[in-house]
């Protein structure tokens, strides 16, 4: 009888393809715009595409809130009402209080606070107070905080619209994980992969440790600072990844509308 040997690289690309090939149905629904704020169209880009969440930096200068990650570009062109709340607070209005018309889903607003938490998130706040339809108890927008958020064991202290993005490496409470819309974490922690070709065996069982350890907590997550193509999002999709991040907008809604499963 004739033992055949198949390299590691060819088991890495069939793993990879097989997890591609039976991903579950995904949508726009799972898609984010991250540093939304760098599109051509602020907000309008990611809603036209009917993504799901939709992220963008503050920056709090002379008490005024900026869709920008710096001081240098703080306009008031760049103004985070004008560029976000404003803009979905007339959409709630003008669809009955559903963020979009053709489907019934959230959108996810995703704030990454640029400034210390201290100031930013209470400026945040009472500016989210003038847009009473966006802070709803069952209202179809959601508000979450990433970036520089307060300690855990401060959420209490916040209206209780407002949730955070959590990390794996951290034991929440259960009281503090009501207050965690999803978990997030750097892909670079686990990978230095490029996005090109199959992802390494290790790496992707590191990743898939992770993914089950959130999913067991009943919590959603997502990668930051992952490759940005197809092959990525593929393999995205076969890890169960709840939350495909591009800065893509238009060709990862196409894909997501698109591509056969």
């Amino acid at each position: 009888m004739k033992c055949v040997l198949i390299s590691p690289l060819i088991v890495s690309i069939f793993l990879n393809s097989t997890l591609a090939q039976t991903v579950p149905s995904y949508s726009t629904a799972q898609a984010y715009s991250y540093n939304d704020h760098r599109q051509l169209r602020p907000f309008s880009e990611a809603y036209d595409q009917q993504f799901g969440s939709i992220e963008t930096d503050v920056f709090l200068q002379k008490e005024i809130l900026y869709a920008v990650n710096n001081a240098v570009d703080a306009s008031p062109s760049r103004m985070l009402s004008k560029l976000y709340l404003q803009p979905v607070s007339e959409h709630l209005d003008r669809n009955a209080g559903q963020i979009y018309t053709l489907w019934d889903n959230t959108l996810q607003l995703i704030f990454d606070l640029k400034t210390p938490a201290k100031e930013t998130l209470p400026a945040l706040i009472k500016e989210l107070e003038k847009f009473k339809n966006l802070t709803e108890p069952n209202g179809t927008v959601k508000i979450i905080i990433t970036g520089n958020i307060p300690s855990p064991d401060s959420f209490d202290q916040y209206p209780s619209y407002i949730s955070f993005e959590g990390v794996p490496d951290v034991a929440y409470t259960p009281k503090q994980l009501t207050r965690i819309a999803l978990i997030g974490q750097s892909f670079q922690k686990y990978t230095r992969w490029n996005g090109e070709g199959p992802l390494p065996k290790n790496d992707r069982q590191s990743i898939m440790k992770v993914i089950q350890k959130v999913h067991e907590t009943g919590k959603k997550i997502r990668f930051r600072d992952a490759p940005d193509n197809i092959n990525t999002w593929k393999i995205m999709m076969g890890l169960k990844v709840d939350y495909l991040g591009t800065g893509k907008v238009i060709q990862m809604g196409d894909y997501l509308r698109t591509a056969p499963r």
